[in-house]
């Protein structure tokens, strides 16, 4: 643990704390190990906690124990004590303990009963017996608060990612609960929803009524909300608790060992430390680090990073005038032309209902596309047999239990390659390495659908990459994956490409977009908004707020810091500020 000097800050009070979790211990059926350990914290009334760990250190378990729903719903062993509110989660009903604590997942969909935002809403006070005419005034007030008043009558179907994750909120805060659990709220968010949801728990944090406990991989907007972050170990210990500058700079070494994401402007002042550029002061947000930085400048001017433009290639994919409505529904394509270089990764970008995975969709022949409409490596699509295609092109899903067909993670890697008529040995020799590969090996008899949401990611890039396809495409490749985890992705991504594959990426996370990617296209509405150098998209802010995209943390920064120097380059990696600084190496 931290010194007490450290661990104790953010506000504190004498009273009965809102959490108090004292030797938690947890085994599922089935499991060889516990996914908490002798966990024990407490969390005073009105502090937001951060809970940081990498894929499968048992974050999501602690969600579900601080809501009762293990035990009681859920057969897991449960060894020490939770109290939420002085009430102990062992002897209290589930009923009550919803009243108390209320949880938002990670896909706002499965919690959703009925067709409009406002039945949606006097569900649940439904259910805890709410009086009739108490239910008009929490919905409106619930609904109001995360700004879905105006849309109380709409059909669930009819909203966006975003707001959907709030319609779940407003669900939960009608129900008036003191405790509020959110568990990876931002992961099927585009960033200007994640942005929208930060703002809302911003509100929530300073009306001071709830306790709240986020479980969350996109730190950068969440950090000046942030009182004490509860740091996991892979093997479902809690390592630390305290101040978010305070953990981070002491444990750093854990944090890069075990893969857990951090601020990236924090990443970047740890790594212009190792390069020998000086921090007065840890930045946790992008206005702190301008503020760290953009004295250095200054005396670099002579190191700006030089752009390059990505070389001419031939196209991988190429897409010609492709429309595409969907049966008694909308048009989700207009008119699509797009050419995907050859030996590249590329990436697709847009809000969330643009199209883009319809249009990767025609790329695999999962939808087929017009004859001509759509070209693979240089002959139409279509003239590819159904044995040829996989061997060209493989999909990776957004959500991975979408395409799991067996009944053990072997047989998942497998399934693949015996479609393909591969010999006995050397599918049990791919699969093998590729499970070792993706730290799967000890999961091989496990069900694909008993791993946790990091898990299921590895296993679903597994499956396609042990085809050795020459086109891959991946819906959310980073989605809720660990920094480790990311990197290792990254990594074999990267190996495709230098071999003369073809990677496209459809995401939202600029992020990866600045540091991997060459070119990439915009989709808003079905239609193509952009296609070119990724330099190109992000410094254009009206395309950006155009396709609701948020640019990452450090292209904001280099925009802060050219107000200090002129003629600064765009800058959107920490390889670029290693050689704006002078401190590459």
């Amino acid at each position: 643990m931290l010194s007490p000097s450290l661990a104790s800050a953010g506000p504190r009070s004498s009273c009965e704390p809102a959490i108090r979790v004292e030797g938690l211990t947890v085994k599922y059926p089935g499991r060889k190990r516990p996914a908490l350990v002798r966990v024990s914290f407490s969390v005073q009334p009105g502090e937001l906690v951060l809970v940081l760990g990498p894929s499968g250190c048992g974050k999501s378990t602690l969600a579900l124990c601080l809501n009762g729903v293990i035990p009681h719903a859920i057969a897991a062993t449960m060894e020490g004590r939770v109290r939420v509110v002085g009430l102990d989660t062992r002897q209290v009903p589930l009923s009550r303990l919803s009243e108390k604590v209320g949880v938002v997942f990670q896909d706002p969909e499965a919690q959703f009963c009925l067709l409009t935002v406002e039945e949606e809403v006097a569900f649940g006070l439904e259910n805890l017996g709410v009086p009739p005419d108490e239910m008009p005034g929490r919905i409106a007030a619930a609904l109001e608060l995360i700004g879905l008043a105006e849309l109380r009558e709409r059909r669930i179907d009819r909203l966006s990612g975003g707001q959907k994750q709030r319609l779940a909120l407003a669900c939960v805060l009608a129900m008036g609960p003191e405790i509020l659990v959110l568990d990876e709220p931002t992961a099927h968010l585009d960033p200007q929803a994640a942005a929208e949801l930060f703002a809302t728990l911003a509100r929530l944090k300073a009306a001071g009524r709830h306790t709240i406990v986020v479980i969350e991989h996109r730190l950068d907007d969440l950090m000046p909300l942030v009182d004490r972050v509860l740091l996991f170990g892979p093997e479902g210990r809690l390592l630390a608790e305290g101040a978010p500058r305070e953990l981070f700079a002491a444990y750093r070494q854990e944090l890069d060992r075990f893969g857990i994401w951090i601020p990236q402007v924090t990443e970047l002042a740890f790594r212009l430390a190792e390069a020998g550029v000086e921090i007065d002061r840890l930045p946790l947000t992008v206005e702190e680090a301008a503020e760290t930085l953009a004295p250095r400048l200054g005396r670099a001017r002579r190191h700006w990073p030089h752009m390059v433009d990505p070389p001419e290639r031939q196209p991988a994919v190429e897409v010609r005038r492709l429309s595409y409505r969907y049966p008694s529904g909308p048009q989700a394509l207009r008119e699509v032309s797009l050419l995907i270089p050859e030996g590249s990764f590329f990436a697709l970008v847009g809000p969330n209902g643009a199209g883009k995975s319809t249009l990767a969709l025609h790329l695999v022949g999962v939808l087929e596309p017009p004859p001509e409409a759509v070209w693979l490596l240089g002959r139409p699509l279509r003239a590819y047999g159904r044995q040829e295609l996989p061997r060209v092109a493989s999909y990776v899903f957004q959500n991975p239990e979408h395409q799991f067909l067996t009944s053990t993670v072997h047989d998942e890697v497998a399934f693949g390659l015996r479609a393909q008529g591969i010999a006995d040995r050397e599918v049990e020799t791919r699969v093998r390495a590729a499970l070792e590969e993706f730290g799967l090996a000890a999961l091989a008899l496990a069900h694909p659908f008993t791993l946790s949401q990091g898990e299921k990611r590895r296993l679903s890039v597994a499956t396609a990459l042990v085809l050795r396809p020459r086109l891959l495409i991946l819906d959310e490749p980073t989605f809720g994956q660990d920094r480790r985890t990311t990197a290792l992705i990254m990594t074999r991504l990267r190996e495709l490409v230098r071999s003369g594959g073809t990677v496209v990426a459809i995401t939202h996370d600029l992020r990866l977009v600045a540091e991997e990617a060459s070119a990439a296209s915009v989709l808003v509405a079905g239609r193509v908004a952009f296609a070119g150098p990724v330099a190109e998209l992000l410094g254009s802010a009206p395309l950006l707020r155009q396709a609701g995209l948020v640019p990452p943390p450090l292209v904001r920064l280099g925009r802060r810091l050219a107000e200090w120097a002129d003629g600064l380059p765009p800058l959107s990696t920490v390889e670029h500020y290693l050689v704006a600084l002078g401190a590459e190496r």
